[in-house]
């Protein structure tokens, strides 16, 4: 199996020191605890899930959609970290619905309740009806599963939220900046912590799950070249989370040092070690089509098809960032770790207009992408959407 490190040109974890320095405050929180973590079996949500169940918590209870990715998720945790001495169980719900309004008041109260359901695609808004998922899965679900979790005994909240949220050039990041001036007006009644992070290395439907897929179909791999990410590790991401939670003071939002090793890297430069770890040379195609059609015959020779080309698609942004020039930073509680003191608060009559505005369109079951942008400049002032008028989903 390939090295995921070695591939980000990393030869340790990020998170390491901290981990270690903490461990046994961290034992001890999660030993002494009760955890809901929903959207438990996305590709975060199993690292976060790994990270408590490992350190052998009062109760977890898992709730994701996907009752396949639950199941699998039990059969991993079984065959590699065994049994705990806890309640742990998995519930396929959704946490729109009355079923889990039934499950906070029926098994809770939880100390720790973590969220990390998410759209996290750029692709999402691709079109207003996707779009309009996105935003009741990033920011209405989110409020939704607070008041609840506060109105069954809740000691503190944790949502995941991206990098793409500082300085947005997207409506997936412009959301999750929304989100967060939300869980601000929440935090003055609940403690709420969250963390911005990379792109995490593998996830479902991410640019290098789709190398893995690629590879074991013999199909070319394509990618832009002037297009660069940070990347965690799944079980980083998991770390970042669970520290945040036990950690973070209610307003924290956690985020990677980037004196820590992180650098940014180009999406080819992954793809060419990928192919020479499988024994593979790149051979660089002038297009889709010449990619696809020399396939076989490229890789019966021991070279891969690839077709690395200027990104074109909208809400792309050339280079990631995990803050802005006006947030309040701590960098020195941890090693590698940073935190932006989010105290900036927004009216809360601006929150509500948002709200009422978007149930609006909802019940006139007609809204297009346009309006949708102008609802988020409400909030968003200098959001600055890049839009091109071409998606992912027109690339290979």
């Amino acid at each position: 199996m390939i090295d995921t490190l070695s591939l980000l040109g990393r030869s340790s974890t990020l998170f390491e020191s901290d981990v270690r320095e903490h461990e046994k405050l961290l034992r001890d929180a999660v030993s002494q605890s009760r955890f809901l973590v929903i959207g438990g079996a996305g590709t975060i949500g199993q690292a976060v899930t790994r990270e408590i169940f490992s350190r052998n918590p009062s109760a977890l209870h898992v709730v994701d959609l996907s009752e396949n990715n639950l199941v699998e998720l039990v059969r991993e945790i079984r065959s590699s970290l065994g049994y705990g001495d806890g309640d742990f169980r998995t519930f396929a719900l959704d946490c729109a619905g009355a079923e889990f309004e039934m499950l906070l008041n029926a098994e809770g109260p939880y100390d720790y309740v973590c969220n990390l359901s998410a759209l996290k695609h750029v692709r999402s808004e691709k079109d207003p009806y996707t779009l309009m998922r996105l935003i009741q899965v990033n920011i209405i679900n989110t409020l939704s599963t607070i008041r609840l979790a506060r109105e069954a005994g809740l000691r503190k909240y944790f949502c995941v939220s991206t990098d793409k949220a500082a300085n947005p050039v997207n409506m997936m990041g412009a959301s999750k900046r929304i989100m967060e001036l939300f869980l601000t007006n929440e935090s003055r009644s609940t403690d709420i912590s969250t963390a911005r992070f990379a792109n995490v290395a593998f996830s479902d439907g991410s640019l290098l799950h789709g190398f893995n897929q690629r590879f074991l179909r013999q199909q070319p791999f394509s990618a832009p070249t002037d297009v660069r990410r940070y990347f965690l590790t799944p079980s980083e991401s998991g770390e970042l989370c669970l520290l945040s939670t036990i950690f973070g003071a209610s307003r924290d939002i956690f985020f990677p040092q980037l004196r820590e090793g992180l650098q940014l890297i180009a999406f080819p430069e992954i793809a060419t070690r990928y192919l020479r770890f499988h024994g593979f040379e790149p051979y660089e195609c002038g297009s889709e089509e010449e990619a696809r059609r020399s396939a076989k015959a490229l890789i019966a020779e021991k070279r891969w098809p690839v077709h690395f080309f200027t990104s074109d698609t909208t809400g792309e942004k050339e280079a990631e960032e995990f803050y802005t020039d006006d947030e309040e930073l701590d960098l020195e509680r941890f090693k590698s770790i940073g935190i932006v003191k989010n105290a900036v608060e927004t009216a809360p009559e601006a929150l509500a207009e948002f709200l009422v505005e978007i149930e609006k369109l909802r019940a006139s079951r007609s809204w297009d992408k346009a309006t949708l942008v102008s609802l988020f400049r409400l909030l968003l002032p200098e959001f600055k959407h890049y839009e091109t008028g071409r998606y992912l989903d027109e690339r290979m």
